[in-house]
């Protein structure tokens, strides 16, 4: 496995933008309540936290002296009310906050998951599921302590630094100053540091990508691995890019942990100076008990100043992570309902495609000027050569893609005028790779329709005759399977989907390979429950095993984007033209074996 698949790193390269803060205070905004109670908490657990200092110099320089032993106790009994008032009130905001925090990830996962649910199919086909896989749940987590504690503590820490100041200046001006003296340094620490840890945290998050990409595909690609013996070479890989993530994790925490010395050697080099200017008398004229309360003050100063590098390494931190999040639910689907768009009324089955040109890229066109009509109950089955567009025609009546000139008509109504959800939910689409999700039978089969009774599961099941293997299952219908159905074979799992595709009863049922995995004696059983399948809708069959399809109403030969013979099989066969010879090819395969 080539290792440069997972190690192209995704570059973004817009500045830092303070946009995505404002955005995410959207998902912030529906907690306003309990975030305002939190805050109003957390200014009395300030105003109380102010009060030891002072009264530390009240002791000192007044009561100690005084001997007032009353007013002593007073005062400690003042001061013990206060450490609880803020115990409780940490306590409180802990819980509160934390709880706002998770319901705001919990908001933030289900937008980007509802918005990935609307993209193309080739948005996941353009990249590893894993670096997709690792926005929703760890980019996500990553936000956790940003949420549940940096935000709501930089509005306390700033309030804190605020009435601090205000207190110290009431008490000494200039000793103030004095404390503030190396603030420019910090904001210079502060500047230097930011631009690095952002490209640092940018570089970790492609790292980060890349490894969870890597590991996705392998652990879905376990068997090819092990039926080539290439279990060491894809330890390897694996190696070369954790190795890289370390690497990048180790550059990025470094330069994150320079901000937090740097700020602490600034509060002790203040609390050693204003020690040396009260002593001297540089400039103040200080008592003992206001010397003590300012250190005590610089302390309640310093720390939030701490506290709000912390956080600021946190959002620079966090900015690398949302820029991804943000990338993803700002992708734009390619195809969404447009303005006005109606609901597709009950779907009968008549459809037309009208001069429909189709291109994936410009310059080659898949379908070209391609024309049909089909009635409503007809069975359709396309048959050709690999790329010649069969399953472009069904993705463009599925509307998964939508066409480039002319347009496909379901009813006579063009499908780009109603809404994907009501075109959609009447048309059933069954695939060569059927999915099966892990959980019960019962559970997958009723995927096609929430609310089917058992009896009508079981009844669909024997329709399309997956009843009697189901039947055979230890828990039967109860019978639990694994991620992907792992646990069943292809053919049962098709058979599964056979009967979900049934128990939906979509107006328009599209098969494409549906047929593929199933053995011969299997199929021959299944025809029957299939015409049943078919009858009363309109469907379209794609089908390499021809066999299959004889008892289409009519077959459309398609080859280079044009339908170029169509008929019974009776008709084309009769023709001895392109499909023709390939029946016969077929045939001749089936003697040989």
């Amino acid at each position: 496995m080539a290792r440069n698949t997972f190690d192209q790193d995704e570059e973004l390269s817009q500045e830092f933008n303070w946009s995505y803060y404002k955005r995410m205070g959207t998902y912030i905004l529906p907690y306003k309540k309990p975030l305002l109670k939190t805050l109003i908490v957390i200014i009395i657990a300030n105003m109380a936290g102010m009060l030891g200092p002072y009264f530390t110099k009240l002791a000192i320089d007044d009561v100690i002296p005084n001997k007032d032993y009353k007013m002593l106790a007073i005062l400690g009994v003042i001061f013990l009310l206060s450490l609880l008032v803020i115990g409780y009130s940490m306590r409180y905001r802990i819980h509160s906050i934390t709880e706002v925090g998770q319901d705001v990830l919990k908001d933030m996962r289900s937008a980007i998951f509802e918005h990935l649910q609307k993209l193309p199919f080739s948005y996941f086909d353009n990249r590893p599921h894993g670096k997709i896989l690792i926005r929703v749940v760890n980019y996500i987590n990553t936000l956790s302590d940003l949420l549940s504690n940096g935000l709501i503590n930089l509005i306390s820490d700033i309030f804190s630094v605020v009435i601090t100041l205000v207190v110290m200046m009431m008490i000494d001006f200039k000793l103030t100053l004095y404390s503030l003296v190396l603030l420019p340094v910090l904001f210079a620490l502060v500047m230097v540091i930011k631009k690095a840890q952002r490209k640092a945290y940018q570089e970790l998050s492609n790292k980060q990508s890349n490894m969870n990409a890597y590991i996705h595909e392998s652990i879905s690609g376990i068997k090819v691995t092990q039926s080539f013996a290439r279990e060491e070479e894809s330890y390897q890989t694996f190696l070369d890019i954790s190795n890289d993530y370390r690497v990048s994790y180790m550059k990025a925490v470094k330069i994150q942990f320079l901000l937090w010395p740097g700020v602490q050697n600034i509060s002790v080099i203040t609390t050693c100076l204003i020690y040396f200017v009260g002593i001297q008398g540089i400039g103040v004229n200080v008592t003992t008990g206001t010397l003590i309360a300012f250190i005590g003050y610089i302390n309640n100063f310093w720390n939030p100043v701490i506290n709000i590098g912390n956080f600021y390494n946190s959002l620079i931190t966090a900015t690398a992570y949302l820029e991804r999040i943000f990338e993803t639910m700002d992708v734009e689907p390619d195809i969404k309902d447009k303005p006005g768009a109606i609901e597709m009324p009950t779907i009968k089955g008549q459809v037309d495609f009208e001069n429909v040109v189709f291109r994936y890229e410009e310059g080659r066109n898949i379908l070209d000027g391609i024309n049909f009509s089909v009635k409503q109950g007809e069975s359709i089955a396309l048959v050709g050569p690999t790329g010649a567009g069969k399953t472009t025609v069904i993705n463009l009546l599925s509307r998964f893609y939508d066409v480039n000139e002319g347009s496909v008509k379901v009813d006579g109504i063009d499908v780009r005028d109603v809404t994907l959800e009501s075109l959609r939910s009447q048309m059933g689409v069954m695939l060569q790779d059927t999915f099966v999700f892990s959980g019960t039978i019962i559970e997958n089969i009723r995927y096609g329709k929430l609310d089917a009774t058992e009896d009508e599961i079981i009844a669909a099941a024997k329709v399309v005759r997956a009843h009697d293997f189901i039947s055979e299952l230890k828990e039967g219908y109860y019978t639990v399977v694994e991620e992907r159905g792992s646990t069943l074979s292809a053919g049962q799992r098709q058979l599964i989907s056979f009967a979900r595709a049934l128990l939906a009863d979509p107006k328009i049922l599209i098969l494409d390979e549906a047929t593929s995995s199933i053995d011969t004696k299997t199929e021959e059983l299944l025809q029957v429950g299939l015409q049943e399948l078919l009858k009363g809708r309109t469907s379209f069959i794609i089908a390499h095993r021809l066999s299959t399809i004889k008892n289409s109403n009519r077959i459309f030969y398609i080859d280079r984007g044009k339908v170029v013979e169509s008929g019974t099989h009776e008709q084309l066969m009769a023709k001895r033209g392109l499909y023709h010879h390939l029946y016969q090819s077929q045939y001749d395969l089936l003697k040989v074996d």
